[in-house]
């Protein structure tokens, strides 16, 4: 939890004034592996990881996934338990340092994923359990360690991603709300426990999604608190004005919310926001993103689509949502995976896999000292409304069955699978795609479909209509039918569709009337089934129905002026169902987008 006061004024004119930390690293050590979590303890930074040496003066200092050292100054402290595996969280209470992570020792001794370390001589503590699964986060308060990740068990007592331990005794507490998936997150204001991750129940609340809050002392669902962001929660924190998320999904959002659960501001980025402190009123915000987007609109690969400005790796929002001036400028793919603040001395610290800050070396971890003076920056400007009505690129989903949509509507994809059918994240350009199952014949072939509920603004009605992918089909792949996106039949409300028809491998585009049910058809004069990756999009303008190849327009239809669609049927993607003869695809496909109006 980062706590602070905000110092944001308004300047003549409308101007936002910033208080942000120095753009320029302070004096630390460099790290020869990656950093994913620290810490901050009066003017001492503890540092976990993957690295087994820091590096100071051209020289590399054995320090295993464990190191300490002085913010100020950057002087590596002789602090040096060591861990034998990766540490991925740390949190700190008085005088004792916790840390979470892949470990089964600590300073040489049995340790399995949670250990106590004395803050000063780095002699183990008495913590001590049997953790089943992988932790991802810690948090202290209300004489507990909070722990979260993807956890089974505890002791031999079930816990479903969450527990407890009291900090006192190190006992296994009576702690233990669940979700039913992995918590990245979490981050506490007084007695609630906020929690962000890729669940979509909490307690078996349908409402609770990726972002909940609950007691901290009963771990009963906050019902005041239901924020429901659209893509999961990689990193929180909190101050007096309230909680600070740092999400994934279609490029990265960093999304500030009251108390209460309601949106305060929204900064959209090119690329994840994994990372997330605040400061003196202002927010921090890290990842493996490149620009930041001047709206809250960006398309298939997250590229923003009314503009952006380069904040590579690191960017400061300001009390009011406003992007600030401060960009250090980092590199790596990666980037940032974490942030810690501490606003008792203003410093801010930063670690991940970035080997480069301000264009100098800065191998896997930075700090800020600050504040600089406060600066005039621009106001966020206007957000116009998104051009996607359904968005999604499949880069930053886990292997839960969903798939969140980037647009920020909310048509969360879901996974229905028969005959053990699955689907294969495979590389496409700089990001994922899917794979479905390989082509089969018969009642017992495997079959996936992606599926979201019916919602009233996928329809067009008689609106005009684009909808498109990205699609790859090898020529030993086509079938009689493969369909890649379906919302409708032509006997129920109508339909509008993107397949790829016959053995021939040519792509077409679908549409039919609410309450006619001919269907007209825009097909391609060439095959697309070559084992290379194509962009196809069905254009529907009035009274043309179009199909573009790469940009370039191949086939056209005339469908009626009054033409309209209208119907309950869920949006599927990669199949109309789960049947025999459900059209199932069988290549693989990314960058999935509707556009209506």
């Amino acid at each position: 939890m980062t706590v602070g006061v905000a110092t944001v004024v308004v300047a003549v004119g409308g101007a936002a004034l910033a208080e942000v930390v120095s753009g320029a690293p302070t004096p630390s050590p460099s790290f020869n592996g990656a950093v994913y979590a620290l810490a901050h303890r009066g003017d001492v930074v503890y540092a976990g990881g993957s690295f087994t040496g820091a590096l100071v003066g051209g020289k590399t200092v054995a320090r295993q996934r464990l190191a300490a050292f002085n913010a100020r100054t950057g002087a590596l402290l002789d602090w040096n338990p060591g861990a034998d595996a990766t540490v991925r969280a740390l949190a700190v209470d008085g005088d004792t340092v916790f840390a979470a992570g892949d470990f089964d020792k600590v300073a040489g001794m049995s340790r399995d994923a949670v250990a106590s370390i004395d803050a000063n001589t780095g002699v183990l503590g008495a913590l001590k359990h049997t953790v089943l699964g992988q932790p991802n986060a810690l948090a202290v308060a209300n004489g507990r360690l909070y722990v979260a990740g993807r956890l089974t068990a505890v002791d031999g007592m079930p816990r479903a991603n969450l527990a407890a331990f009291s900090t006192t005794t190190g006992l296994l507490d009576s702690w233990a709300p669940t979700t039913d998936d992995t918590v990245n997150a979490l981050a506490v204001a007084g007695n609630r426990v906020f929690l962000g991750g890729a669940f979509h129940k909490t307690n078996g609340v349908r409402s609770t999604l990726r972002l909940a809050a609950v007691d901290g002392t009963t771990g009963a669902v906050d019902a005041t608190f239901m924020p429901k962001p659209v893509s999961q929660v990689f990193a929180l924190a909190s101050d007096a004005d309230g909680v600070y998320a740092a999400l994934g999904g279609l490029g990265g959002r960093a999304v500030a919310y009251t108390l209460a659960g309601a949106t305060r501001w929204t900064r959209v980025f090119d690329g994840d926001a994994q990372a997330i402190a605040t400061m003196n009123g202002t927010t921090y915000v890290g990842g493996h993103f490149d620009k930041a987007c001047t709206t809250t609109n960006n398309g298939i690969k997250g590229v923003c689509t009314d503009g952006s400005v380069p904040r590579v790796k690191l960017a400061a929002i300001d009390g009011a949502g406003n992007l600030t001036e401060w960009a250090p400028q980092g590199n790596g793919v990666v980037g940032v995976r974490t942030l810690a603040a501490n606003p008792a001395n203003g410093l801010l610290s930063a670690g991940g896999d970035f080997t480069t800050m301000t264009g100098s070396a800065q191998k896997r971890y930075a700090s800020f000292g600050g504040p600089n003076p406060a600066v005039p920056v621009p106001p966020a400007p206007p957000a116009p409304p998104s051009p996607y009505v359904a968005s999604y690129n499949f880069d930053s989903t886990v292997a839960d069955g969903t798939y969140d949509d980037g647009s920020g509507n909310g048509h969360l994809l879901r996974t229905l699978a028969v005959n053990g059918g699955a689907l294969k994240s495979v590389r496409h350009g700089d990001g994922l795609g899917l794979a479905f199952p390989t082509k089969c014949t018969g009642a017992d072939c495997a079959r996936v479909v992606l599926r979201a509920n019916d919602v009233p603004d996928l329809n067009p009605g008689g609106r005009n209509l684009r909808y498109g992918a990205a699609v790859l089909l090898s020529p030993a792949e086509t079938s009689s039918g493969e369909n890649v996106l379906q919302k409708g039949y032509s006997t129920a409300g109508g339909q509008y569709k993107l397949q790829v028809d016959g053995i021939s491998g040519k792509p077409t585009c679908v549409m039919s009337d609410q309450t006619e049910p001919t269907i007209h058809v825009a097909r391609g004069a060439r095959s697309i089934a070559d084992g290379e990756w194509h962009t196809l999009e069905c254009r529907r303008a009035g009274t043309n129905l179009s199909i573009l190849v790469d940009d370039q327009e191949v086939g056209s239809a005339t469908v009626p002026a009054g033409l309209a669609v209208v119907t309950t049927q869920p949006l599927s993607l990669g199949g109309k169902g789960t049947g025999a003869d459900n059209d199932q695809f069988h290549g693989s496909i990314d960058d999935v987008w509707i556009s209506i109006g």
